[in-house]
């Protein structure tokens, strides 16, 4: 699965890094492989579609706490988040290989919970076998999703639909892209591999909070 498309690189390594790419004027995030034996990578949203980054000034409220914890009853996923940031190369982190049973939360989008879309990267598999995102693909509409803060009630989500898609043609402003609502993105990698080892699809999980 790749970020974005943030899609998620190889799954055989904890989730790996999110690159580039040109599509049209458009910058397209994907997630790369899945593949055991490879890293995963997704690309980046396109310039202007991340949630902004506000400066606060003294005695204004602080900002919301980061997410600390996913988990998704009806398909037996718990996780501890850790948050995911940029490369050097401007694409997006993904976990590693030996943390494959631990999701992401992406850094650059909403805080979950909070307005606007919050994107969690996971590997479904990697080379040390299963990983937290396996059974992605089995939560269903209407599923609920809840995400941790510290010193907070967990955020419960609802899940309003999945999508599967081509990782050459993640949509990226439809899960990066600026919303009023409180939005949450779950995304790992589908489907079969290209002949480089690369999963070719990446799997979206949309959901919404009240």
């Amino acid at each position: 699965m790749s970020p974005a498309h943030h899609p998620v690189r190889n799954f055989g390594a904890l989730p790996a890094p999110v690159r580039l790419a040109l599509v049209v004027p458009a910058v397209l995030a994907l997630l790369g492989g899945c593949s055991p034996d490879r890293e995963a990578s997704a690309p980046v949203p396109a310039p202007g579609t991340s949630q902004p980054t506000v400066s606060r000034s003294p005695g204004e409220p602080t900002a919301p706490a980061a997410p600390t914890e996913v988990s998704i009853p009806s398909i037996g996923v718990e996780s501890s988040l850790m948050e995911l940031g940029l490369n050097a190369d401007g694409t997006v982190e993904v976990p590693p290989a030996e943390k494959g049973m631990t999701a992401g939360w992406y850094t650059g989008g909403a805080v979950p919970g909070e307005a606007g879309a919050a994107v969690i990267i996971g590997h479904n598999n990697t080379r040390f076998g299963k990983a937290v995102f396996h059974d992605l693909r089995k939560i269903t509409k209407g599923a609920e999703i809840m995400v941790g803060r510290s010193g907070e009630a967990p955020s419960r989500f609802t899940v309003t639909g999945t999508e599967t898609v081509s990782k050459d043609s993640f949509p990226t402003e439809k899960v990066y892209g600026r919303t009023g609502d409180r939005a949450l993105r779950l995304i790992t990698c589908d489907g079969g591999f290209d002949a480089e080892g690369h999963p070719v699809n990446n799997l979206i999980v949309y959901a919404t909070s009240a």
